[in-house]
């Protein structure tokens, strides 16, 4: 628990706690509590004229008399609970003026600058055996991928990445998100195949562009993993490429596998590089899982974060506590003057009836 003072005088008061803090917004105010105590030591009593008994001829009768009339006073004093009742209802009248408030812990949101949206072939092709794992040994082309993009994903703080997957047709897998726990968890759990044994890549731009047409963020990007062999897209590659540079979309493609495959499942650079030329991007052949990754860390290095961090403390006012605690003890105050007074004519008529002074 911790007292912090904001600023010179008149700046707010607060008193930290672990799971918020409470703050005064006017704290000066608090230096009035010793009026009460200053008037009543220092101020007049406030007079009050009014004829106590009406006296005919009073003059006349003074005069004969000899007396000299002198006005008479009297100060009527207030008993201790009145007086302790007075001062802490205007202490908590203070409190109330003060402003009290209780903030809650700061919560903070990021605001993402960059959208990206991961394009990830799983074809058939995806399933060949001609990349080296860290160990040497051949892995398959998806699980490269995937094993590099978590940590990829993972360094990427304040972005909003998607992830579409595409075969015989593309498909948003996970929509744009700052989840990244939840998109890392959809992408270790893609299969070969899923989408259909054909790879479709214009499609899959199409789809992205699309996507990535509604995004209000300054930086929108695309990044294409697959062998290059396209097979039937609806859309060329090619005018999906050139659509995405002409809508503000800068695209990258990653070549995965090794050349010197040949075959329907052969990597075809040639169209994954004109595709980043067209996209305004860069290309990258990963042949081995160390290469990948050095892949990445370049990407990294060239598509650098750019994301605002907002902070936000909620705070909910709590002067209506004093002020009705106040008010109570104003009534109780009165209530407890007025039972003395039916108190003191109760006991007065008693002592009458008995034939006692009162």
């Amino acid at each position: 628990m911790n007292f912090v003072i904001d600023g010179a005088l008149g700046a707010s008061w607060s008193l930290a706690f672990p799971d918020g803090a409470l703050e005064l917004l006017y704290p000066w105010l608090l230096l009035l509590w010793p009026l009460p105590l200053l008037l009543t030591r220092f101020a007049p009593p406030h007079r009050s004229r009014f004829e106590a008994i009406h006296v005919p001829l009073f003059t006349a009768i003074a005069g004969a008399t000899g007396s000299t009339p002198s006005p008479g006073a009297v100060v009527l004093r207030r008993g201790w609970p009145e007086r302790i009742f007075g001062l802490a209802a205007w202490t908590l009248l203070l409190l109330a003026l003060a402003r009290p408030q209780w903030v809650d812990p700061p919560v903070e949101r990021i605001e993402p600058g960059r959208d990206l949206l991961l394009a990830v072939d799983i074809s058939q092709s995806m399933a060949e055996r001609d990349f080296a794992g860290l160990d040497g040994k051949p892995a398959e082309r998806l699980s490269a991928i995937k094993q590099v993009l978590d940590g990829f994903i993972a360094g990427r703080t304040g972005d909003r990445i998607g992830l579409i997957v595409f075969g015989d047709g593309a498909y948003l897998h996970v929509p744009l998100t700052l989840d990244h726990a939840l998109l890392r968890r959809q992408l270790g759990e893609l299969q070969v195949g899923l989408a259909g044994p054909r790879t479709r890549i214009g499609d899959a731009l199409g789809l992205a562009v699309k996507l990535l047409d509604e995004s209000q963020a300054k930086h929108k990007l695309v990044i294409v993993l697959s062998d290059g062999n396209d097979t039937g897209s609806k859309v060329p590659p090619a005018t999906a490429a050139s659509m995405a540079r002409q809508r503000g979309v800068t695209l990258h493609a990653v070549a995965i596998g090794d050349p010197r495959t040949r075959g329907n499942e052969a990597v075809q650079r040639a169209t994954l590089q004109e595709l980043a030329r067209l996209g305004g991007g860069r290309f990258a052949l990963g042949t081995d899982q160390r290469q990948l990754e050095t892949i990445y860390a370049q990407l990294d290095a060239l598509e650098q974060r750019d994301f605002k961090t907002l902070s936000y403390r909620a705070r909910h006012a709590l002067f209506h506590w004093p002020l009705g605690a106040a008010l109570a003890l104003f009534l109780l105050g009165h209530l407890t003057a007025a039972l003395g007074v039916v108190h003191a004519h109760w006991r007065e008529r008693r002592a009458t009836a008995n034939g006692a002074p009162a």
